[in-house]
């Protein structure tokens, strides 16, 4: 599959730049015509085998962001849900907050009953929250917006705020054991979640003052 999607890094690279560095946002056809020219496929595939050619990471990796802004990019998100995993769980942090950026994009744009199947499907909130503990701040910034866009879905704050008390994914069990800027970040969510709706607010009431109290200690 590596030979079959293999592409001349050089060329990518230019065209690649030149989409990511355009002034303005893209439309559909645009991004349709760029995909068409460079498929999704061997885009991740150059990601994942030649992000040591200079240059070429950080402009796939913005390139890919512009695509998924749109609405064609980010229709093709679900067929690519396995890359998207990848990218959660990569080394670079580059890769990991264009990841986030993506699952955010497909939170904005994909219909609610797809998504919430796909957050489960491949546990994307536990990674989200891997990438608020263990990446660099744009990261987690990237993970915290992600999460605030999963808690606007009325589905999804139940897998943010799961009934059992004991979840590892419960951001009150997680701010426990969390470093001081993990702390801020997890402040920073809740409080974009608190502001969704008052049903949510009821629900979060005393999670939130645990969390004040933590972050306090922090």
């Amino acid at each position: 599959m590596e030979e079959e999607y293999s592409m001349d890094p050089a060329q990518l690279l230019e065209a690649a730049t030149d989409f990511a560095y355009h002034p303005g946002a893209h439309s559909d056809a645009s991004a349709q015509d760029f995909l068409n020219r460079f498929p999704l496929p061997a885009i991740i595939n150059a990601l994942q085998t030649k992000a040591d050619y200079p240059g070429l990471e950080s402009a796939l990796v913005d390139c890919l962001e512009k695509l998924f802004k749109t609405r064609y990019g980010a229709s093709l998100i679900p067929h690519y849900m396995p890359f998207v995993i990848v990218g959660l769980g990569a080394e670079s942090q580059k890769v990991r907050h264009l990841a986030c950026q993506t699952v955010s994009c497909l939170l904005e744009n994909i219909d609610e009953a797809i998504v919430i199947q796909l957050i489960h499907e491949y546990g994307v909130y536990q990674l989200l929250l891997n990438c608020l503990i263990s990446g660099d701040a744009e990261v987690a910034a990237s993970s915290t917006d992600a999460i605030r866009k999963l808690a606007s879905h009325s589905k999804g704050i139940d897998i943010i705020f799961p009934e059992s008390g004991n979840e590892a994914t419960n951001l009150v069990n997680l701010a426990t054991n969390c470093s001081p800027l993990v702390c801020f970040f997890l402040m920073d969510g809740k409080s974009s979640v608190c502001l969704l709706t008052d049903n949510v607010l009821y629900a979060m009431n005393s999670s939130v003052l645990k969390l004040v109290l933590h972050f306090r200690s922090c």
